[in-house]
């Protein structure tokens, strides 16, 4: 390639860099200068120019529409020239590959111009070829090729049909009487090619090379194309990338094996990760675990290094021996630390690892149920040499242990101290003692202690006699009040703590199940309903009613009540998110009927009943906040265990707002379907609903026509209103 042409073209390169406006100029005076005739050098640089142009990201797609009708026969010229250079076949393919979607375009709003596309289906035709005979390189880029036209011919999703110039390139935006294009052929080519593409992961599995470059390319297939996502995971779930392993394992297979479990890997995960609501989510979580744990076994299994020699039964070389009595010490693993000086702690006597952080973690943070999650697949995966060095290293430690002569206090507390015992100085003083009396009166005195000897064994007169601590001092009443609602006030805060995080992972428990039984918003909501309502049942006798006000007090004049207090947190609790929240105010509501029940059936004076009173202030609590379209309503008066007038009347009251009438009408109407026990009660409460408001006789004469036709024949004989009933006008 001559210099000045080499200059030109470097040039040519740097100005379309600085301002990709100058492509459309720059790309037609090229084309001349790069045909097949040309040097080899000058066409590996046109053919990589054209590669880099068709996917520049700053070159408008409508620009490179128009250039891609520019270049189409030189690419075909490329590609059907013979013993073409394979650095330009590989540059070309990528080229078509970014092409053929805005050549497809182009051929939507242009049905009648063959020639175009004549050509590109000889271009197309032309790679298909090359893709199963090509070298490596060659066949990594016709995958990167078939991979974009089987995402072009296969149905996307249209985010505005509208603009079709913004919506993705696929084969919905093809009319179906395309007379060049038509959607059902290309949509069988699409599913043929992308079977082609998969049968590289189930034929080529000892190219690495080819089966990693299938698959990054199928990512953006499963993340674009619904329709063939599933079949494209199931084919890379059947795929085993660690099946080379079955074969002696040379570097070059240990690469190829990684790479390949690696890619695997990361695309499950990837997919997962986008769509974690993905049907197929459980089965691919178990595929990537299963081949973590094989990768793991394979490579440990391999990597392992040879046992060490068979030592001497005694722990002690002959041909170093030096004495026969030498203290033989338990020997420890390689790669064990032996234990430090100083008192050794149960939780150092278990210790293997030098880790520092894994020294200081605690492991009582971790809940029982997650750790049992992890340790059963960690135990599985551990190597049975391995966990028999670490029970052996900690039975060798004990041993020495309880060999080892117990040490001096003083010598402990140096070496907890990590300091040399203190030498006292005197120690080297011995004095020559010289006794006052002879050896006669010395006998006497030991024979004369020798007789008391037996007194010593004696008990001792006087004993020590137990010690207890002094009791606690008694709590005030007022520190109870305030313990017990800072203790009620931890409660709904983990209640709030899981309020979020445990929503979406409900498990469908049996009729057996036990209340109460996890750790989970559920078993907490489960608890701290009944401590309100069957904690204090039966204490509650001496509650009286005040004459003047009907204020419930203590006759002892105590006006607090824990299972009250708990009634109160769990009303502002339910009213802070009553929609998300309404199965709580169902649950609770339930546990004061059932006690209510159980209380009038056992005692002996009338009980303090709580059901009606929560049950009217929750209703009250949620209905000012209620709009014409909600479902909360219909689903706490079908789903609580009492229905009382004093909640028809408060529905009935949402008549008074003329936007709220359906939503009145309705629930009484569901209750009519779904609560036979009740409904003579709501079919009253629509009779008096059609009789007292003008707004709802249209919707409540429909339901009187089904369930009492006779009092709409009434008001039409004109038969006089109930006694009592007052026509209201909204």
């Amino acid at each position: 390639m001559e210099p000045s042409i080499t200059e030109q073209l470097r040039q040519a390169r740097e100005v379309v860099l600085n301002n990709p406006n100058n492509y459309p100029a720059i790309v037609p005076s090229i084309l001349p200068i790069i045909g097949t005739g040309a040097d080899i050098e000058l066409r590996r640089w046109g053919a990589e120019f054209l590669a880099e142009t068709f996917a520049s990201p700053l070159l408008p797609a409508d620009q490179k529409q128009q250039l891609s009708l520019l270049v189409l026969d030189r690419l075909r010229e490329f590609l059907e020239q013979p013993a073409e250079d394979v650095a330009v076949v590989k540059a070309i393919v990528q080229a078509a590959a970014s092409i053929y979607p805005l050549l497809f375009r182009y051929i939507i709003s242009s049905p009648h111009d063959s020639g175009n596309w004549q050509k590109m289906a000889q271009i197309k035709s032309n790679i298909l070829r090359r893709m199963d005979t090509a070298p490596p390189g060659v066949r990594i880029c016709c995958i990167k090729f078939v991979q974009r036209v089987v995402q072009t011919q296969t149905p996307g999703l249209i985010a505005d049909p509208r603009r079709p110039e913004h919506n993705e390139i696929s084969l919905a935006l093809v009319p179906r009487d395309h007379p060049l294009i038509p959607p059902p052929n290309l949509e069988a080519e699409a599913s043929g090619l992308l079977d082609r593409l998969l049968s590289i992961l189930q034929d080529e599995i000892s190219d690495a090379l080819l089966i990693t470059a299938t698959l990054n390319s199928l990512g953006s297939l499963i993340r674009t194309r619904a329709s063939v996502a599933n079949k494209i995971v199931s084919t890379v779930l059947n795929f085993n990338p660690l099946k080379l392993a079955n074969s002696p394992m040379t570097s070059k297979s240990k690469v190829m094996i990684k790479s390949m479990e690696r890619t695997v890997r990361a695309l499950l995960v990837n997919v997962v990760k986008k769509n974690p609501n993905h049907p197929l989510a459980p089965r691919i979580q178990q595929h990537v675990d299963r081949l973590h744990h094989t990768r793991l076994e394979i490579f440990d299994e391999t990597n392992r290094k040879r046992p060490a020699p068979i030592e001497p039964t005694d722990g002690l070389d002959p041909a170093k021996r030096q004495r026969l009595g030498a203290d033989l010490q338990a020997p420890t693993p390689p790669g064990i630390p032996p234990l430090g000086p100083g008192p050794v702690s149960y939780a150092q006597l278990y210790t293997l690892t030098q880790d520092e952080g894994s020294k200081n973690f605690d492991v009582q943070a971790i809940p029982i149920d997650l750790l049992v999650r992890i340790l059963v697949p960690i135990l599985s995966s551990l190597d049975k040499s391995q966990l028999d060095n670490a029970i052996n290293a900690v039975r060798a430690r004990y041993l020495s242990l309880s060999r080892a002569p117990p040490k001096s206090a003083l010598d402990a507390s140096a070496a907890a101290t990590q300091r040399a015992p203190v030498i006292d100085e005197d120690d080297d003083y011995e004095p020559v003692f010289q006794p006052t009396e002879d050896t006669e009166q010395i006998l006497n005195k030991l024979d004369s202690v020798a007789s008391d000897t037996n007194a010593m064994e004696r008990q001792p007169d006087m004993a020590l006699g137990t010690f207890n601590l002094p009791p606690p001092p008694a709590l005030t009443q007022q520190e109870t009040v305030e313990y017990s609602k800072g203790t009620i006030n931890r409660v709904f805060g983990i209640m709030s703590a899981l309020d979020d995080a445990g929503r979406g992972k409900a498990q469908k428990h049996g009729f057996n199940r036990l209340a109460a039984s996890g750790y989970d918003r559920d078993a907490w909501v489960t608890m701290i309903t009944r401590l309100a309502t069957r904690a204090s049942a039966g204490l509650e006798e001496g509650v009286v009613k005040k004459e003047e006000g009907g204020e419930l007090v203590d006759r002892k004049g105590g006006a607090f009540s824990i299972s009250n207090a708990i009634r109160d947190a769990l009303y502002l609790y339910v009213l802070e998110d009553f929609r998300r929240r309404i199965d709580v105010a169902v649950s609770w509501l339930c546990e004061e009927w059932y006690n209510d029940r159980l209380q009038s059936e056992v005692s002996e004076i009338e009980p303090v009943l709580h059901y009606e009173k929560w049950a009217l202030k929750v209703l009250d609590g949620i209905l000012p906040y209620l709009d014409a379209k909600d479902k909360v309503l219909i689903r706490f008066l079908s789903e609580v265990p009492e229905l009382i007038s004093g909640m028809l009347d408060r529905v009935k009251g949402l008549a008074r707002d003329p936007e709220r009438i359906a939503l009145a009408v309705n629930a009484i109407h569901y209750l009519i379907l779904m609560r036979p026990p009740v409904r003579d009660q709501c079919i009253d409460a629509i009779e008096d609903l059609w009789r007292n408001y003008d707004g709802a006789k249209g919707l409540t004469t429909k339901l009187l026509t089904k369930w009492r036709p006779h009092v709409l024949q009434e008001a039409a004989n004109g038969a006089a209103p109930l006694a009592g009933g007052v026509v209201k006008t909204e």
